[in-house]
């Protein structure tokens, strides 16, 4: 029986019947049970940040499985404290208290959490927002599609158009606990507000006294060439939320609190079983490890600034937008979805997450040469679908 056969059989439909098998990959590349290589400039949806099956951490996880697999959050381990004050650094605040979990919508719910602490229940977030499919995280995603199934959701949250200060200074209040925002919107289409957007909404969070949560699951760890997306602003957010690439390619996320503002977790009050696990915790200190050694920050910049040149030369793209390796690739007719599945038969790996949209989300360390195949790929598979 096929591969697609048994997962028909056997798994909920809730992600359809995926059209290839994955079985090794290598960097950039992967392989499927037939033995096809593909690019895969998706990363594991901007997860797999060092690649698949990079050495430092291969090395880190097999090396803390075979010490100590999981503890729960009963006891402490060597590896969590590490991250945790990895962590502090990356913020530049040593009074950062991390909150480590499985997932950024689990991140996101543990910011709705310490929200409330606050004694307010209001919650502002930005329309075409992602933050997770958990009912809490559902309920401040800006996007009708998703929520309207699964309504009534939590009661309290308003939404408004992303990128818009004036907006934010009319919903927020005296009332609101929080906002929550992402850098740049990855789930929408790799959406970016003009240069200043976040300072207005930092300004206008302090006039209120509410919490800024930014949401950096998809620009977290480098992905646009800073460690978190919003530094290039100049502000100090009073919670960040990551996942995707913090664990090297496994389950990791976290919840992360700055400055006295926010409120802190009493004994009790949260918890996550798995979360903060010690071989994850291993593969995130040594994937931060690698980043910092090799530099790879500027290496991210140099490459989204090379992606940005090249693509905007292929006919049939009308804009390329987003920072470092997170870029999303507008096109000229509504036909992301037909490109993305072309894409897939002729070798690489994207992803469509609107109608006339490509994401790209490659490991921070692909190489010039990918680079340049991913360009030549991509121009004739969009011209393959345009001019058939």
């Amino acid at each position: 029986m096929k591969h697609q056969e048994r997962w028909h059989a056997a798994m909920q439909n809730n992600y359809g019947v995926p059209p290839i098998t994955l079985v090794k990959g290598k960097g950039a590349e992967v392989w499927d049970d037939n033995g096809k290589r593909y690019l895969d400039f998706l990363g594991g949806i901007a997860t797999n940040v060092l690649g698949h099956a990079h050495p430092v951490i291969v090395k880190a996880v097999s090396e803390q499985i075979g010490k100590l697999g999981h503890v729960s959050n009963l006891y402490s381990h060597k590896q969590g404290i590490e991250l945790a004050e990895k962590l502090q650094d990356l913020v530049n605040d040593s009074s950062a208290r991390i909150f480590f979990c499985n997932s950024g919508a689990e991140a996101n719910e543990a910011a709705i959490k310490i929200s409330r602490l606050t004694g307010r229940k209001e919650i502002i977030a930005a329309t075409g927002g992602f933050h997770g499919r958990t009912t809490g995280a559902l309920s401040i995603t800006g996007q009708d599609a998703k929520r309207t199934p699964f309504e009534p959701l939590l009661s309290g949250v308003k939404f408004v158009e992303f990128g818009d200060p004036l907006a934010m200074r009319k919903a927020v209040s005296k009332k609101t606990a929080m906002v929550i925002i992402e850098a740049i919107q990855g789930e929408n289409g790799v959406v970016v507000p003009e240069s200043g957007y976040l300072r207005k909404v930092r300004a206008i969070c302090d006039q209120n006294g509410a919490l800024l949560v930014i949401d950096a699951v998809q620009t977290g760890m480098g992905r646009t060439g800073e460690w978190f997306g919003y530094e290039s602003e100049g502000i100090k957010p009073d919670m960040i939320t990551l996942a995707k690439g913090l664990g090297g390619g496994l389950p990791l996320g976290a919840m992360i609190t700055l400055g006295d503002r926010s409120p802190t977790f009493k004994p009790g009050e949260h918890g996550s079983t798995f979360g903060g696990n010690p071989v994850s915790c291993a593969a995130a200190n040594a994937a931060i490890d690698f980043i910092v050694k090799k530099d790879v920050l500027k290496k991210v910049a140099t490459s989204g600034k090379y992606l940005k040149v090249m693509l905007a030369k292929v006919p049939g793209v009308a804009q390329v937008r987003g920072r470092g390796l997170l870029l999303g690739i507008v096109l000229d007719a509504n036909v992301a979805t037909a490109v993305a599945s072309k894409a897939m038969s002729n070798g690489l790996l994207i992803n469509a997450p609107s109608r006339n949209v490509i994401r790209i989300a490659p490991p921070l360390i692909v190489s010039k040469k990918e680079l340049s195949e991913f360009v030549k790929v991509f121009a004739r598979t969009l011209n393959e679908v345009l001019n058939g």
